[in-house]
């Protein structure tokens, strides 16, 4: 069963995670605009690949820290008022306007290579399955064991993979809808990571 929960957890936070407009997202939707669907899914693959590697440099990280009550009490700490800090800025972000769709020139480069690059260049990857790992095992959701961490990985590349695919397939309707798309995804994640960083807090507290 915690195979099953691990692979639903990898699919779900990376998912919900890359759903926002950001550099990635936007770079597919502007692939597909300018070169079309499969394009998209090359690129797509691309930044999947890399998500491999960044899962397992974020599970070793934090199997260390894991082995380290002093480190994790602190990051439990720290993770409340990141949640909070997080939940902040997605509702200051569901205030703005339409985002303006920027990216790579996807007209000279093989996309590809452009979804490997643009996934390594990703900073923020790491650190955000650090932080998801940590908080599922704070709730002893999570396992270190290798097939465990498998399954999981393997949720977070299908996950990552299709939110990039719903990119480029609605590539049009997202570019004519992003300023209320935008509004609606961030409201809700403000909403979810408010409510992390309050669970976190009274399981701190009690």
């Amino acid at each position: 069963m915690i195979l099953i929960s691990l692979f639903f957890f990898g699919f779900l936070f990376s998912f919900v995670g890359s759903i926002t407009p950001s550099m990635l997202n936007m770079s597919a939707l502007k692939i597909s605009l300018e070169k079309g669907k499969a394009a998209t899914n090359k690129y797509a693959l691309g930044v999947s690949l890399i998500i491999i590697p960044q899962v397992i440099i974020a599970v070793i990280l934090t199997k260390y820290v894991s082995e380290n009550p002093t480190i994790l009490e602190t990051l439990e700490k720290a993770g409340i008022v990141i949640f909070m800090i997080l939940s902040y800025y997605f509702y200051r972000e569901s205030k703005k306007g339409k985002i303006v769709v920027e990216g790579v020139k996807a007209k000279d480069v093989n996309p590809l290579l452009t979804g490997i690059t643009l996934s390594v260049l990703n900073m923020f990857s790491i650190p955000f399955f650090s932080g998801t790992i940590i908080t599922l095992d704070v709730f002893n959701l999570f396992s270190f064991e290798y097939i465990p961490v498998l399954f999981f990985t393997l949720g977070a590349v299908i996950g990552t993979y299709y939110i990039l695919f719903l990119y480029g397939k609605f590539a049009r309707i997202i570019q004519q809808k992003t300023g209320k798309l935008t509004k609606d995804i961030n409201i809700i994640l403000a909403i979810l990571t408010g409510l992390v960083a309050v669970f976190s807090l009274i399981k701190e507290l009690f």
